[in-house]
C-alpha cells in the first residue's frame, strides 16, 4: 500500500466547509469526484482538519492510498486541470504508510483578518470591522494564552472533543497594512470555532469591554458561555500545517 500526502489551498467563500456534507458542496467532496474519475473507482481522501462553512485554507494536507504507485507530478497536473479554480493542488508528495494528514501534525498555524475599513478587494477575505481597537491590549491579553492548556471557553457548545487541551506556541496581532490587521496563532491543535471565538474574545479587549484580568478568567472558565462572540468565517485562514520529516523518504517535508 502506497499513501500520498496532497497539499492544497482553496478558497472557502462558496464551500460547506472541507468535510463531505449530505447537503452542501464541500471541498473534500469535489476532490474525491475528481480523484473518482482519475482512477475509476472511489478514492477516499482525509484531511488534517475541518475547517467550517466559509472559511480559507492556504494550505491544507489530506492524504489519500493506492495499491500501485501513482506518479506524483501528473496526479498534481490532473487535479489542477480538473478542479474548479477555487481549489488549488500544490503538491503530491509520497510518505510512509504510518503517515497520517490529522495525527502526525505537529502544529497548525491560523490568520485572523480584520480590516478597519471599507475595502473592496479585502471584502471575501478579511472581516469588516466599524471600530477603534487597542492592539497593544489586545496583544497583553493574547500573550496570556500561551500560559493555559484548557481552552474549553472557545470551543463550540455541544462539539464531541475527547480533551479541550491544546498548546499554544504563539498568539499575536500584527498590521499588514494601513488598516488591516493579522492575528496568528499556532497550536498543537485546535477545537471547534476555537480561534474565531478567541479573535471574537480580543475584540472584546480592544474595545475595552474586558481587561486583561477578565480575560484570563474568561480562559479559566472552561465555558464557552464566559466568551465573546464568534467572529465571520470570512477572515480565517488555515495557514500552515508541519509534519515531521522522518514521515516522508526524501527525508525533509515539503515547505509551501
Amino acid at each position: 500500500m502506497f499513501r500520498y500526502f496532497i497539499y492544497l489551498a482553496y478558497d472557502g467563500t462558496c464551500y460547506h466547509g472541507w468535510q463531505r456534507q449530505p447537503n452542501a458542496v464541500s471541498v473534500q467532496e469535489k476532490i474525491e469526484e475528481v480523484l473518482q474519475l482519475l482512477f475509476n473507482r472511489h478514492v477516499g481522501v482525509l484531511g488534517a482538519g475541518r475547517t467550517d462553512t466559509g472559511v480559507h485554507a492556504r494550505l491544507m494536507v489530506a492524504h489519500i492510498d493506492s495499491e500501485e504507485a501513482i506518479d506524483e507530478a501528473w496526479l498534481a497536473f490532473k487535479l489542477n486541470c480538473l478542479l474548479p479554480p477555487d481549489i488549488s493542488i500544490y503538491g503530491v508528495h509520497r510518505v510512509l504508510p504510518e503517515a497520517h494528514a490529522r495525527f502526525s501534525a505537529t502544529a497548525r498555524t491560523y490568520h485572523y483578518y480584520l480590516t478597519l475599513r471599507k475595502d473592496p478587494f479585502n471584502r471575501v477575505h478579511a472581516c469588516r470591522f466599524y471600530y477603534p481597537l487597542d492592539f497593544n491590549k489586545m496583544n497583553e491579553a493574547a500573550s496570556l494564552l500561551l500560559r493555559h492548556r484548557d481552552f474549553g471557553s472557545f470551543c463550540k457548545a455541544g462539539s464531541d472533543n475527547k480533551t479541550n487541551l491544546c498548546l499554544i506556541s504563539q498568539a499575536h496581532w500584527t498590521e499588514k497594512a494601513p488598516a488591516l490587521w493579522q492575528f496568528e496563532i499556532t497550536a498543537d491543535r485546535f477545537l471547534r470555532n476555537m480561534v474565531r471565538a478567541i479573535v471574537g474574545t480580543l475584540i472584546d479587549v480592544g474595545k475595552g469591554r474586558l481587561n486583561i484580568q477578565a480575560f484570563e478568567e474568561v480562559i479559566a472558565a472552561g465555558d464557552r458561555r464566559a466568551s465573546g462572540d464568534s467572529m465571520p468565517a470570512c477572515g480565517l485562514f488555515l495557514e500552515q500545517i508541519d509534519y515531521p520529516d522522518s514521515l516522508f523518504p526524501e527525508g525533509k517535508a515539503p515547505r509551501y
